[in-house]
């Protein structure tokens, strides 16, 4: 067992990048896996919205005509009651 925690694993990116992420990583004080991981993070959270998004479409798309004024109707008082 290793000194760091979880998988290990190895890219291969640009020269730049590379350099740029490095002098990132040292800016925050972390390490460049800290930093490649917390990128991945959002990366897969970012993406993982769209398929949610996508599913929510094609449930959406089975609703008739006339049942959609209901849940437009919910979704714009329940959008009203939140904080941006």
């Amino acid at each position: 067992m290793g000194y760091t925690f979880g998988m290990k694993t190895a890219i291969s990116i640009p020269d730049d990048l590379f350099a740029v992420a490095d002098a990132l990583a040292h800016e925050l004080g972390q390490s460049r896996s800290q930093l490649y991981s917390r990128a991945v993070r959002e990366y897969v959270a970012r993406h993982s919205a769209d398929s949610v998004t996508k599913a929510l479409d094609e449930v959406w798309s089975d609703v008739q005509v006339e049942d959609r004024a209901f849940g437009t109707e919910a979704a714009r008082r329940a959008l009203e009651r939140t904080d941006w």
